[in-house]
């Protein structure tokens, strides 16, 4: 079995990670964990596009360390571009049987205005997607 896990470059998700790390030891899958970068949204934005990559990478690397410190195998990339298409292609390159995302911290006005990755991926996708709330 074939996990994709989406990170969100700009916040620190652990409970998407630890929500993986359960599916992963109760299936013995093999995780990827893939961060977006979203700089179609540079020309919005008052900073340069390594600002974008450089938050992609870290959130990457940081959800594979947690999978990775309790022996998941896992892998992490990070790509260019909108959010939705680059977990969704990462999910068909990956051939992946399920997806695993964060639910959305956007304020409700903001995601009516902006969208919600998670469910525009539940709307697009051809495979599962298991939308992990924060705990609280």
């Amino acid at each position: 079995m074939r996990i994709v896990v989406a990170a969100k470059p700009d916040a620190d998700q652990p409970w998407v990670a630890d929500a993986a790390i359960g599916l992963a030891k109760q299936t013995g899958a093999e995780v990827m964990v893939v961060a977006v970068d979203a700089v179609e949204l540079e020309r919005l934005a008052a900073v340069p596009r390594n600002v974008f990559t450089q938050a992609a990478e870290l959130a990457a690397a940081t959800m594979s360390r947690r999978l990775a410190e309790a022996g998941v195998p896992v892998t992490h990339a990070v790509l260019s571009g909108r959010p939705v298409d680059g977990i969704l292609d990462a999910a068909d390159r990956h051939n992946a049987d399920l997806i695993v995302v964060g639910a959305t911290t956007r304020p409700a006005v903001a995601e009516r205005l902006l969208g919600s990755v998670p469910l525009d991926l539940v709307k697009r996708s051809s495979r599962p997607v298991v939308v992990v709330t924060h705990p609280s």
